[in-house]
């Protein structure tokens, strides 16, 4: 049995193709390229795994990333054109579903009908809360500077009287 060995180029050349928008199916691509079933689903996992040079973002299933992730990915794709949109998908080992399953997350949590503290759930109490920290930090500020000018004076009235007077 003879082993191919393929090089780096190839088998990144051969993955894009693998994860680009539309791609063909890996059958197909194992006839156009050559190369067997078995090993295109091998580098595939590899690659989806953070193995394969496709993946930039330290071998995190895309869909295990997190909210903070998936929406700086839907940031960065939100102006690139059909093209670019697929480089960045493969460069990120992404699909462009997801990144347009991801948006509309986005919206939808943005929208009208979202729910949460952003929705105005939590505005008043919010609001209440905030109010209420303010006045304690006023209060607490004035406390402050109370004991700092009483403070100033200890220390002038030392200065005046002498430290054994004063105390």
């Amino acid at each position: 049995m003879k082993v191919a060995i393929y090089s780096r180029e190839r088998r990144e050349s051969v993955v894009a193709k693998l994860l680009a928008p539309g791609a063909v199916g890996v059958q197909e691509l194992a006839r156009q390229e050559g190369i067997s079933t078995a090993t295109l689903y091998n580098w595939r996992r590899q690659s989806m795994r953070g193995g394969g040079p496709m993946q930039n973002d330290g071998g995190k299933n895309p869909d295990s990333w997190s909210a903070e992730e998936k929406f700086d990915a839907v940031v960065e794709a939100a102006a690139l054109n059909e093209a670019e949109l697929a480089e960045y998908c493969r460069r990120r080992g992404l699909y462009a579903e997801q990144v347009d399953r991801w948006r509309a997350v986005c919206r939808q949590a943005n929208g009208p009908g979202g729910s949460g503290p952003a929705r105005g759930g939590g505005r008043a109490e919010d609001r209440r809360r905030i109010r209420r920290l303010e006045k304690e930090l006023d209060r607490k500020d004035k406390a402050l500077s109370e004991t700092a000018a009483l403070l100033v004076l200890q220390k002038k009235l030392e200065a005046v009287w002498g430290k054994g007077e004063a105390g």
